[in-house]
C-alpha cells in the first residue's frame, strides 16, 4: 500500500511539473500611452529604457486595442475576450457580470502553479481619484495585489487643469519639484519586492504604471528634458474635416476650445515628461530581473492599453477609432527567442495576448476571442491572415460611467438615436495597409485610409470608385467579426 502511495504521489508530482509555465512571466502595462517612444520612432521622446527592451524582443508595429477606452481594453486584454463577448462598453460594468466564470492570463498561471500578483492598475480603475485602492478590479484573479500611492496624489490642488476640479478625464499637468517618490515609482519598488520574494518561481507578476495617464505629474527634472521651444505640434488633418462622419470626432471635448498653441506645447511636455519618467519605473523593474539572474526565465511584455491623441486630427486623449486613438506599442520578449530584435508588421490585436502567453509557456490554450502570437515571434515574417478590430460606443453616457446603458440594446439594433439606455457602436478593421471605419453599421457613415500611402489619415477613399472593391473587402471582414 505504501508503495502505491508512494507511486501515485510520484505521478501527481510528475503531472503537476509538466503543467508547470516554461517560463516567467513579466506583464508592464503603461496607462494611456501612444507609440510616442524613439523605439517606434518618435524623434522627441527619450524612452531608453523600453528601447532596451525592443532590443532584446520582438516590436509590433501593427498591434491594436479592441476598445480604446481603459474598462473594456483592459477587461478584454486580461481575458482574452472581445468587448462583444466581456459586455464592457464603458468604466463601470465588470466583465465578470456577463462572464462570470471565464479565466484571465493570471487564473490560467495560477492553475498552473505559479504564484501571481499585480502591482498597480491592470484592470480599471480611475486615475487619480481611486490611485491607492483597487478599483474596478477582479479578486479571482491574483494571489496578491499592491496599490501604490504616492507624492502625485498629494499635490492635486496645484494641478493645471482645462475643467477645474477635474484631472484625470481631461487634459491636466504638474512638474512636481518634490523629491519624494510618484506612484509609479512607488509601484515599481513593490514589483522588485515581489520578485525578490518570488524569484524562485514560476510567476506572472503584472505591473501597471499610471503615467503618462492625465494628470501629466513627473518630477521637474523630466520636464527639463523637453525645452518648451523644442515641442513640435501636430500636423495633418484637423477636426471637422468636411466629408468625414461626425461621429469620428464625438471625442472632443468642450473645454478643448480654450487651447492655445503655447498650452499645446505646455501639454506636450507634460506627456512626455510623464513618458519618460515611466520609461524610467520599467527600466528599474527589468534591471532588477536582470540583477536577480532571471532574465532568461522570464518572459517580459511591455504596452499601452490603448492608444491617445495629442492633438492630432485636433484631437485629445482616446475615444476615436484613428489610428493614434487605436495603435498601441506592444513588444514581447522571449528567453532565447532568435528573433528578438527585430520588428513585425503584420497586424495583432491586445485581445491575443492570453493565447500567446499560455502558448509560448507551454501551458493549456485557454478559451478566448483571441490567437497566439507564438507563430509571429517565431518567424515576425510569417504569413498572417488576421486583421485588428476596435470599436467605441456612441449616442450613449460614456466616459467614467454610464449606468443607463443596456449593451441590449446594440444587440437588438437599437441605436442611432441619444438618449438612455441608446447607443450605438462605431467599428473599425486594420489591415496592414487600410483602416475602414463604419458608424451605426454604416447608418452615420464610413471612411477608409490608406495608412501606407497617407498616414495622417488625410484622405478618405470610401467614396472614391477606383476603392469599391476594397471597400467590398473590408466590409466583408466586419460583419463576419463578432463585435
Amino acid at each position: 500500500m505504501k508503495s502505491l502511495f508512494t507511486a501515485c504521489l510520484a505521478l501527481f508530482a510528475s503531472a503537476a511539473l509538466a503543467a508547470a509555465p516554461k517560463f516567467n512571466v513579466l506583464h508592464i502595462v503603461s496607462d494611456d500611452l501612444n507609440c510616442t517612444l524613439s523605439c517606434y520612432g518618435h524623434k522627441q521622446v527619450k524612452s531608453p529604457n523600453i528601447d532596451k527592451l525592443a532590443a532584446s524582443g520582438v516590436r509590433f508595429e501593427r498591434a491594436y486595442c479592441q476598445f480604446p477606452l481603459c474598462n473594456p481594453s483592459r477587461a478584454s486584454f486580461m481575458t482574452g475576450m472581445r468587448p462583444g463577448s466581456t459586455k464592457v462598453y464603458e468604466n463601470s460594468t465588470h466583465f465578470r457580470k456577463a462572464l462570470p466564470d471565464v479565466a484571465s492570463i493570471p487564473q490560467t498561471f495560477s492553475k498552473a502553479g505559479a504564484f501571481s500578483a499585480r502591482v498597480g492598475k491592470l484592470y480599471h480603475y480611475g486615475v487619480p481619484t481611486q490611485i491607492g485602492t483597487s478599483g474596478l478590479d477582479d479578486d479571482q484573479s491574483w494571489m496578491q495585489v499592491i496599490n501604490p500611492i504616492g507624492h502625485d496624489k498629494k499635490v492635486e490642488d496645484q494641478i493645471h487643469t482645462l475643467n477645474p476640479g477635474q484631472f484625470g478625464g481631461t487634459l491636466s499637468w504638474f512638474a512636481d519639484k518634490s523629491e519624494d517618490p510618484q506612484t509609479d515609482a512607488v509601484g515599481a519598488a513593490e514589483a522588485i519586492k515581489l520578485l525578490e520574494a518570488k524569484k524562485d518561481g514560476p510567476f506572472y507578476l503584472a505591473v501597471g504604471f499610471y503615467r503618462p495617464h492625465t494628470p501629466y505629474v513627473a518630477p521637474q527634472k523630466y520636464f527639463d528634458m523637453y525645452p518648451i521651444d523644442g515641442i513640435q505640434l501636430a500636423t495633418g488633418p484637423m477636426k471637422d474635416v468636411p466629408g468625414i462622419p461626425s461621429q469620428a470626432y464625438a471625442s472632443y471635448k468642450k473645454e478643448q476650445d480654450q487651447l492655445t498653441d503655447p498650452m499645446r506645447k505646455e501639454i506636450l511636455q507634460a506627456y512626455f515628461a510623464s513618458t519618460t519618467f515611466m520609461d524610467d519605473q520599467v527600466g528599474e523593474v527589468i534591471s532588477a530581473v536582470e540583477r536577480l539572474g532571471l532574465r532568461d526565465k522570464t518572459v517580459i511584455v511591455f504596452h499601452s492599453d490603448h492608444g491617445y491623441h495629442t492633438g492630432d486630427h485636433g484631437l485629445w486623449q482616446k475615444q476615436s477609432l484613428w489610428e493614434n486613438s487605436a495603435h498601441v506599442p506592444l513588444i514581447i520578449s522571449v528567453p532565447g527567442n532568435t528573433n528578438n530584435g527585430k520588428s513585425c508588421v503584420r497586424t495583432v490585436e491586445l485581445v491575443d495576448l492570453h493565447a500567446t502567453f499560455a502558448d509560448v509557456c507551454g501551458l493549456p490554450a485557454p478559451s478566448t476571442d483571441g490567437v497566439s502570437l507564438k507563430p509571429l515571434l517565431d518567424n515576425p515574417t510569417a504569413e498572417w491572415s488576421h486583421p485588428a478590430f476596435s470599436q467605441v460606443l456612441r449616442g450613449a453616457p460614456v466616459g467614467t460611467t454610464a449606468p443607463s446603458f443596456d449593451p441590449k440594446n446594440l444587440e437588438k439594433g437599437k441605436g442611432g438615436k441619444k438618449g438612455k439606455g441608446k447607443g450605438f457602436l462605431g467599428v473599425s478593421v486594420r489591415t496592414e495597409q487600410y483602416r475602414y471605419t463604419e458608424w451605426d453599421e454604416g447608418r452615420q457613415g464610413a471612411t477608409l485610409h490608406d495608412l501606407q500611402a497617407d498616414p495622417q489619415e488625410a484622405k478618405d477613399l470610401a467614396s472614391d470608385p477606383a476603392h469599391s472593391a476594397t471597400v467590398a473587402k473590408m466590409k466583408a471582414l466586419l460583419s463576419g467579426q463578432k463585435k
